[in-house]
């Protein structure tokens, strides 16, 4: 399965919030530096989808707010 996100760093909470559109948000505590943000984010969405962290890989997007994740289940 691949979805679009919207990641938001830095956040006041950790949740991730499906958009109108189908696309996710997903607000994260984590700065965006040394790749602690995707790391936060694969963590929620791992969660969020009740998958391995192993079973995520961000396709494209790595260092920009809008990611193209793949969830392999």
């Amino acid at each position: 399965m691949i979805i679009r996100i919207q990641a938001k760093t830095n956040s006041h909470r950790n949740e991730v919030v499906v958009q109108s559109d189908g696309s996710y948000l997903v607000r994260t505590t984590a700065k965006p530096i040394d790749g602690q943000a995707n790391l936060a984010i694969v963590k929620l969405l791992s969660d969020y989808f009740h998958v391995a962290k192993s079973a995520i890989t961000i396709k494209s997007g790595a260092t920009a707010h809008h990611k193209t994740i793949e969830i392999h289940k």
